[in-house]
C-alpha cells in the first residue's frame, strides 16, 4: 500500500514536473535518506520514471500508471483537499469498503481490526464531511467517487505486484484489501503459486478435495487470504464470480449439496462478492422449486439433467 510519504511524492509531482530527491525532500519535509528509499519503491511499482542529469543526478517524475492517473483525477477534481494530510494506508483500506452504506463492524471484521482501527482510519474524512451516515451505516458521499476510485486502483495495484513477482501471468479477478482472486494463463505459473506459501488452488480446482472432480480448460484459479481458510462457501462465490454459466451453476449446486452449505452462511459471504441474487437463486431448486424461473440472475439446470448429474457424482 502506497505510504503517506509516497502519496507527498505523487502530490509533488502531479503535475507532471521533474524534481530531485532534494526538492522532493525539501517540499515534503521528508529526510532525503528517507526520500530516496521511498522513490526506489516508487520507482520499482512503477509509479515514477527516472533520469539522470548532470554529475549524473537522479530527476524523476510521475509514470502514467492506473494509481497515478486515479490520484491526478482525485487532485484535479478537489484541489483544495490535501489529500496528503488525509490519506494513510489505512484510510485507503477502509475506503474500499465505503461504496455503500455498512457498519463499522463488519468492515472491522473483513479488515481484521478493531472498530477503533476503523473509527481512527476514517476520522479525517469525518472531519471533511466527506462521509454520509445512515442508521450506523458508513458510506463515501457520491460526489467523493474518485477517492473510491484511488483506493481501489492502489489496492488492485498492490495484490498485481505481489502475484507477478510469483506468477506473471497473473491477472486481478476480484481483490479486496485483504484477499485477492486471480486468474493464470501458463502452468508454469500455476506451479509457482501452489509451491507459494499463502496461496490457494480454488475455484473448480478446488473442487476435487470436496470429492468432485471436472474437466478444468485452462488455468486453475488461484485465492490469497493469508491466515483465512479456504471454505467450500468461498469456493462457491469464487467459481460463480468467475464464470456464472449453467454448468457452473450447476456445478456450485452440487458442492452445496455435497458440503451441505448453510444458505445463510453462502448469502453471508456472497455479500462481499455481489452474488446475494445468484446465491438466493441456487437455493430454489435445492430446495426442490425448479419450476420458477422467471427473473432470475442466472439460468438453472433442469430438474432432470440436476438429478442425473447428482447420480453421476454420487451426491446424496
Amino acid at each position: 500500500m502506497i505510504s503517506k510519504a509516497g502519496l507527498a511524492v505523487l502530490d509533488a509531482l502531479s503535475t507532471g514536473r521533474e524534481a530531485t530527491p532534494a526538492e522532493l525532500a525539501a517540499e515534503t519535509g521528508y529526510s532525503r535518506d528517507h526520500l530516496y528509499d521511498v522513490l526506489n519503491e516508487l520507482l520499482a511499482a512503477g509509479l515514477l520514471t527516472e533520469t539522470r542529469g548532470s554529475s549524473n543526478q537522479r530527476r524523476v517524475r510521475i509514470a502514467e500508471h492506473p494509481v497515478t492517473e486515479a490520484y491526478r483525477t482525485l487532485q484535479s477534481e478537489f484541489s483544495h483537499v490535501d489529500w496528503t494530510e488525509l490519506l494513510s494506508p489505512a484510510t485507503l483500506r477502509v475506503c474500499w469498503y465505503l461504496d455503500r452504506p455498512r457498519h463499522i463492524a463488519d468492515i472491522a471484521d473483513r479488515l481484521g481490526i478493531t472498530r477503533q482501527g476503523v473509527h481512527s482510519a476514517l476520522s479525517p474524512l469525518k472531519h471533511r464531511a466527506l462521509l454520509s451516515r445512515s442508521d450506523s451505516k458508513y458510506a463515501l458521499h457520491d460526489e467523493v467517487s474518485p477517492l473510491l476510485a484511488f483506493a481501489r486502483a492502489t489496492v488492485e495495484h498492490e495484490h498485481r505486484a505481489r502475484v507477478r513477482e510469483i506468477a506473471p501471468s497473473a491477472t486481478i479477478a476480484w481483490c479486496d484489501p485483504k484477499r485477492a482472486l486471480v486468474r493464470l494463463q501458463t502452468d508454469e505459473d500455476t506451479d509457482a503459486l501452489q509451491a507459494a506459501p499463502d496461496w490457494e488452488m480454488t475455484g473448480l480446482g478446488r473442487f476435487t478435495a470436496y470429492g468432485l472432480q471436472f474437466f478444468l480448460a485452462g488455468e486453475p484459479p488461484f485465492w490469497y487470504a493469508p491466515d483465512e481458510d479456504l471454505t467450500p462457501a468461498e469456493v462457491v462465490c469464487h467459481t460463480l464470480l468467475l464464470d456464472s454459466g449453467s454448468r457452473r451453476v450447476s456445478y456450485s449446486m452440487l458442492l452445496i449439496e455435497a458440503e451441505d452449505i448453510d444458505q445463510e452462511t453462502l448469502v453471508e459471504t456472497a455479500q462481499w462478492y455481489d452474488l446475494e441474487p445468484t446465491v438466493k437463486a441456487l437455493y430454489r431448486p435445492l430446495q426442490g422449486d425448479f419450476d420458477r424461473t422467471d427473473d432470475l440472475p442466472v439460468i438453472l439446470p433442469k430438474k432432470n439433467e440436476y438429478m442425473a448429474l447428482k447420480d453421476q457424482y454420487g451426491v446424496a
